[in-house]
């Protein structure tokens, strides 16, 4: 952190900020649409959240961010966004809100957009959660956009109305966060067959090396064995030689590459075939050179990495095998 959108940047709360949001927040549309904002929102009441939300992001409990622009050349504060984590459910609630006179120019999309797809990326959760009040359709317009499903209804009490109203629930996935809700609907007829070469690179411990797709990749946040697509006119072998160069920075010989079995698994969208491949001798140190993270993985614990659906069914075979 911070986080970066073409016009904004989502930074921790500072003890500079505590005037201009109790100004932004001590407004009455902006508080009838929130669950626990009273109205009048005093000073003293914001100069002790700032305190919760550096506390809280510190601690990794929940990540409460300033949404900032820029005018006349000077930063300005144009709202809230944040996380509350709840990791017995591998869950986050999202909550956002931006200052009145900021409306209607996509900021809550590009600010909750920006920090769902960097959590789910990054942080050990699987879905991302929301509610927001029936009569709310600026917000319900938000979590559509940026890739949530109405899942269900239920009570809450809001404190600025003093009331219960009933709201939407809404949820989204990795796979759903990163899907333009605009795009085009699937065709039918036969999907396409997608070709990926896998490698499950093995240490003198015996441990394995799992790579955890970054943010801006689809399914970001999960782990997976280093590998990619097919170049045209490429063997699997060919493949993952230059992919594993490419990823990690290390060279491998063909000989050196032994099959050991593949996947095949249906997606929304294409049949991936992925050859899965062993590998104990190479040359250099495997780095990270496309941004992700990297662990060495005993076998018996491989099954605690969130994988993709096309990689968990090779996680028992390599655990027997190994």
């Amino acid at each position: 952190m911070p986080l970066t959108t073409d016009r904004l940047v989502l930074r921790p709360f500072a003890a500079q900020d505590a005037a201009e949001l109790h100004r932004l927040l001590n407004d009455w549309e902006v508080c009838s649409t929130l669950v626990d904002v009273p109205y009048p929102y005093p000073q003293a009441k914001a100069d002790a959240w700032l305190h919760f939300s550096a506390e809280a992001l510190a601690e990794g409990r929940e990540y409460h961010l300033a949404i900032t622009g820029r005018e006349n050349d000077a930063e300005i504060l144009v709202g809230a966004v944040g996380l509350r984590l709840d990791p017995k459910t591998r869950s986050a609630r999202l909550g956002y809100w931006v200052g009145r006179r900021f409306w209607g120019h996509g900021v809550a999309t590009e600010a909750a957009g920006r920090l769902c797809r960097w959590a789910l990326a990054n942080l050990d959760i699987d879905r991302v959660t929301a509610t927001v009040a029936t009569g709310n359709a600026g917000s319900i317009a938000v979590l559509r956009k940026i890739g949530m499903k109405h899942t269900g209804e239920e009570t809450q009490h809001f404190v600025a109305r003093n009331r219960d109203l009933k709201v939407l629930v809404f949820e989204a996935t990795r796979e759903g966060i990163s899907i333009d809700p605009d795009a085009a609907a699937i065709p039918a007829g036969p999907k396409p067959l997608i070709l990926v070469a896998a490698c499950a690179l093995i240490d003198r411990d015996g441990r394995i090396l799992l790579a955890r797709r970054p943010e801006g990749k689809k399914m970001a946040g999960l782990w997976e064995f280093p590998g990619g697509k097919f170049n045209p006119g490429e063997t699997p072998e060919a493949a993952l030689i230059r992919e594993l160069r490419e990823e990690l920075g290390i060279d491998v010989a063909s000989n050196c590459l032994a099959p050991f079995t593949f996947a095949s698994h249906e997606y929304d969208s294409f049949h991936l075939l992925m050859p899965l491949f062993l590998c104990r001798r190479w040359k250099g140190k495997p780095e990270s050179r496309e941004g992700q993270q990297l662990a060495w993985v005993r076998p018996e614990n491989l099954a605690e990495y969130p994988m993709p659906a096309a990689d968990r069914p090779l996680v028992p075979l390599l655990r027997d095998f190994l």
